[in-house]
């Protein structure tokens, strides 16, 4: 089957939970990050992707882990291309979830960017089906608070003490503060590397180091962030687009389905949306 699709919607369970229902054949996401965390079931053919500094291939029957605003890629390891079941559940939920755990303190990190369990599998499975076919809210919260506890218990740890979050100096937390609150603005590389007291080159080399992305690319996945809420709000494309720092829709739609697996259009259809194109 080489033809492409992808449905995405958002539960309201742990206030409100994004789903991804997707089949890709020639998709090639490139190097990003989500807010909120990865966690995925492969259905058919396997996947191959970057993340934890490496490459990745995971296999049909086998679940995906990526941490929240972990760096990572994704495209076919098969000819044939590979579907695959996903939510994006955000720290601050599976930090209302740790409660219920000694062990692990607020969010969780997991350090394995493939996870070979049939039983979670299985689970996970179930809780996709019945979050898009049951209207039931005592199952429905159950099996979503069943699987991520299981998930967080088998395969979660502790964020490891070198965590970027822990350590990044000052100069490049402000950097990354302000591309977080203004994704739209023309800056130079200059103007941010005065903004931090750095050198440009200094400061691209280290904002890579301890974030994973360059200055620039990061700046990308600002901007799909911010089109992202825009959308949701009901603005037309062709604005989102001006808004939020693209040069026009197709400079939009090009980033948007590299990160988020979806063209704008279906992803404001997929969260009840109905914008005008341009």
């Amino acid at each position: 089957m080489n033809t492409e699709h992808a449905a995405y919607h958002i539960a309201n369970e742990l206030g409100g939970l994004e789903l991804l229902n997707a089949h890709y054949h020639k998709q090639n996401f490139s190097r990003h990050t989500h807010e909120g965390y990865t966690v995925g079931v492969i259905e058919t053919g396997a996947q191959r992707f970057y993340r934890t500094g490496g490459n990745h291939v995971a296999p049909k029957h086998s679940i995906i882990l990526v941490n929240a605003d972990e760096v990572h890629n994704g495209c076919s390891a098969t000819e044939d291309g590979w579907s695959y079941r996903a939510m994006y559940p955000v720290p601050a939920q599976f930090a209302n979830i740790t409660q219920e755990f000694t062990s692990t303190r607020g969010a969780p990190y997991f350090p394995q960017p493939v996870v070979q369990d049939p039983e979670l599998a299985e689970l996970l499975r179930l809780t996709f089906s019945t979050l898009d076919t049951s209207d039931n809210r005592l199952l429905r919260e159950s099996l979503v608070y069943s699987s991520l506890t299981q998930l967080m218990a088998r395969h979660g740890r502790n964020y490891p003490s070198e965590h970027f979050g822990a350590n990044a100096k000052p100069a490049l937390a402000l950097v990354k503060s302000f591309i977080d609150d203004h994704p739209a603005a023309d800056i130079s590389l200059e103007e941010l590397a005065t903004l931090a007291g750095l050198s440009p080159y200094y400061l691209l080399r280290q904002f890579q180091r301890y974030y994973g992305l360059p200055p620039h690319a990061y700046q990308t996945q600002a901007r799909v962030r911010l089109a992202k809420q825009k959308i949701g709000q009901g603005i037309k494309l062709l604005d989102v687009a001006m808004e939020c720092g693209f040069h026009d829709q197709s400079h939009l739609n090009r980033h948007f389905k590299k990160t988020v697996g979806l063209t704008p259009g279906q992803f404001a259809k997929g969260i009840g949306r109905n914008i005008i194109q341009a």
